[in-house]
């Protein structure tokens, strides 16, 4: 893990580089931070480790654990899922669009929106709250990745 960890790395310089999961491999490759789920390390534990220099994300699924990781230092959020999802069987349940709405009324630190988000609902999930948006099956399921990211970031343009 560590040596495609630092492969991404170099890949992507220039760009913020993120780990999930991983505390550890985040530090040995010089990660910008880190994407923590409800299972993993404790977000202050993990604070506690990388600083406040490197970035922590933390996925919520409801307004509780939102305003609970906020206190604790989460830097973003991700709220998932928000859509059924075929990327990670073990996502839960879909929150929706006004969990995200709910969430975004409290939270003051950045959201990601992650979960069946495609094209289509794109706008729908800025629309509700959402900062940014995670589109993996929507983007690698396609033929050129590129152009696909170029699409999405389009329409973040047009509606930013």
């Amino acid at each position: 893990m560590f040596e495609e960890a630092l492969k991404l790395r170099r890949i992507c310089s220039g760009v913020i580089f993120l780990v999930n999961d991983r505390v550890d491999i985040a530090l040995a490759v010089g990660a910008d931070g880190v994407h923590l789920g409800q299972d993993d390390m404790p977000l202050t534990i993990a604070r506690k480790i990388l600083g406040k220099k490197m970035l922590i994300g933390f996925t919520v699924h409801n307004l509780k654990e939102a305003l609970l990781a906020q206190k604790q230092g989460a830097d973003y959020l991700g709220v998932s899922p928000i859509f059924l999802t075929a990327t990670k069987l073990d996502s839960g349940k879909p929150v929706g669009l006004s969990m995200l709405k709910k969430i975004r009324r409290h939270i003051k630190v950045p959201i990601v929106a992650v979960g069946g988000i495609n094209l289509s609902n794109t706008k729908e999930v800025f629309l509700s709250g959402a900062d940014s948006v995670s589109a993996i099956s929507a983007v690698l399921s396609k033929k050129d990745v590129k152009k696909e990211i170029d699409k999405f970031q389009d329409l973040y343009n047009m509606l930013s």
